[in-house]
């Protein structure tokens, strides 16, 4: 492609990423003030800056530059000029679909996935440090207390980029909604009840977690749905993309307090979440996760789907490998079971558990939590 747009969160390294893999590129950040104001007054002429073209950081903040950018790339479509990097999903996705469509690839740049973050010295060392520290990338190189870094990391998020993205007038009470988010991570999401715990209008809720959305703090994961003979429930569940932002909304400040915590389990559930969303991500396999839960309250964490058919799989915070780890999985798979025709292959089984051993079982696989990323196995060979 002509253009790649690599999007994120804020700081999950997509300016680090870009300018190490294009050196020879040139680099402008439209963050700053004069050269914003350049690009957006006469786009034109910042653009004939870059003749052999350039990585452009935070290219949501001038949308109408792209639509110049599209004529410049029809004049010479040579592959790999222009790298624009953005922390809006949603904000740069209508730019780039708009003007750029069928010239940029877009790419989604998630924080650190485990696998990364154990090649940092040191890294976390136990469960409840790895859900304590979250993954974004600054914390591990520069080896920062995670609680300091993202105390500014909020505050800064709360007072720049939700201004940037949407006209909220009361920030305090943003915040105060962004904690109650935290505290239903895992949980199925019912605007009703969390609009009514922050003070706030259904609408305002749903417009307030569509910020959380585009600017990547959490994600909406839809029900599994499937003629299945089973009332399955439809709302979706609620997931934010890093647990560390979920410990400090939360006023976790150690990692010794998960071991009790009453949220550990959902927290551990979201950790396992983001990890599986991670490893796709960046494999090029967006997409494919759902969750499954009928009304009476059979379940899985995550139902994954490939080529190669669906996997069903549960996490667990427990560090003992027992049979009754798969009970869930078990009844859910006695559904598929009950509807699936002759010859009909049925879903693998998985858990992602706290404790250290892989094992297989005749129910199915044991999954530690330091080798998440073997839980699903690759939609493509």
């Amino acid at each position: 492609m002509p253009a790649v747009t690599v999007t994120g969160p804020r700081q999950s390294g997509k300016t680090t990423l870009c300018r190490a893999l294009f050196p020879e590129h040139s680099y402008c950040t439209l963050e700053a003030p004069d050269a914003r104001a350049f690009a957006a007054e006469d786009p034109r002429a910042f653009l004939a800056r870059f003749p052999e073209g350039a990585v452009i950081d935070e290219v949501q903040r001038v949308p109408a530059l792209l639509s110049y950018l599209q004529g410049v790339i029809d004049a010479d479509p040579a592959p790999g000029r222009w790298i624009l990097t953005g922390s809006q999903n949603l904000a740069l996705l209508e730019s780039v679909g708009q003007s750029l469509a069928g010239r940029a690839e877009v790419l989604n740049l998630l924080p650190l996935a485990w696998d990364e973050i154990r090649r940092f010295d040191p890294h976390p060392a136990t469960l409840e440090e790895a859900m304590f520290s979250g993954g974004y990338p600054r914390i591990f190189d520069r080896a920062l207390d995670p609680s300091r870094w993202l105390r500014s990391y909020v505050a800064t998020y709360v007072e720049r980029d939700v201004r940037t993205v949407a006209n909220v007038g009361d920030l305090a009470l943003f915040q105060r909604f962004v904690q109650l988010c935290a505290g239903r991570t895992g949980q199925l999401l019912n605007y009703s009840s969390l609009a009514g715990d922050c003070g706030v209008s259904q609408p305002t809720a749903k417009a307030w977690l569509s910020i959380l959305e585009t600017t990547f703090v959490a994600h909406r994961l839809p029900a599994f749905r499937a003629n299945l003979r089973k009332r399955l429930v439809k709302m979706p569940k609620l997931y934010f993309h890093d647990t560390g932002l979920v410990c400090w909304l939360l006023g976790i400040r150690e990692p010794g307090q998960l071991r009790s915590h009453p949220l550990r389990g959902s927290i551990f559930e979201t950790w396992t979440v983001s990890e599986i969303v991670k490893h796709r991500t960046n494999r090029g396999e967006p997409g494919g996760l759902f969750f499954y839960r009928d009304r009476n309250g059979a379940e899985a964490d995550l139902v994954v789907e490939s080529p190669a058919g669906l996997a069903l799989l549960e996490a667990k915070a427990a560090a003992t490998p027992t049979s009754s780890l798969f009970r869930g999985l078990e009844r859910v798979r006695g559904h598929f079971a009950n509807a699936a025709g002759a010859g009909v292959p049925l879903p693998g089984v998985t858990v992602v558990y706290g404790g250290g051993s892989l094992q297989e079982r005749g129910a199915g696989r044991l999954v530690p939590w330091r080798r998440v990323g073997e839980a699903v196995p690759p939609a493509r060979r």
